[in-house]
């Protein structure tokens, strides 16, 4: 090894230790982590139909879920206390609710089989990386479409649709229909309805 290199090598595993060591999670947080994994057999393998079973399972663990909400069971939660879903929203088979910070549903949302919504990022420019517990809101009557990607501090919009597999990385307004990689506006759904 060069003698060049070894600075930055140091400096990589100084950053990397500097990351571990840093408190992002309280011991209550921990414990209630841990305690939600050990019960993940009994959301995941729960029948499909057992909406309501699923619903009781993650206001046990602090999540704000509203009636008639429909979440498949293999759905994945990782902090379902920082999760709120309004009346009436659907989430879809195979969907990640990354919910490192708050996620916040509205009524009568669907996201659809697949989709991802991330609420959680690192610093990149701090050479440790930190976590950062970011968050999603998601307003009434939104529909986030097949494999689409929501990212940390993205809003979307009451009606929008985020199209299928596009990737949210910026606010969509409400109304607006978004596609493509990064996600970009291509008409409003007011103007399609008033035709």
């Amino acid at each position: 090894m060069s003698a060049i290199s070894e600075p930055k090598i140091l400096s990589d595993i100084d950053s990397v230790l500097a990351n571990r060591k840093m408190v992002k999670w309280t011991r209550r947080e921990l414990a209630i982590r841990l305690i939600w994994g050990l019960c993940q057999p009994l959301f995941r393998f729960s029948p499909r139909l057992a909406w309501g079973w699923r619903r009781m399972l993650l206001r046990l663990f602090g999540a704000q879920i509203g009636s008639n909400v429909h979440i498949f069971p293999n759905v994945k939660i990782l902090i379902p206390w920082t999760i709120s879903i309004g009346d009436g929203s659907a989430v879809g088979d195979g969907a990640t609710l990354y919910a490192l910070g708050p996620i916040t549903i509205g009524a009568r949302v669907t996201v659809s089989q697949g989709a991802h919504l991330c609420a959680g990022t690192h610093d990149w420019r701090d050479p440790a990386m930190p976590l950062i517990k970011s968050s999603i809101s998601v307003g009434d009557g939104a529909w986030i479409c097949a494999d689409a990607f929501i990212g940390p501090d993205v809003t979307i919009g009451a009606g929008a649709i985020i199209g299928a597999r596009a990737v949210a990385v910026r606010n969509v307004a409400d109304n607006m229909i978004a596609v493509g990689n990064p996600a970009q506006i291509v008409r409003s759904r007011i103007e399609q309805t008033i035709q």
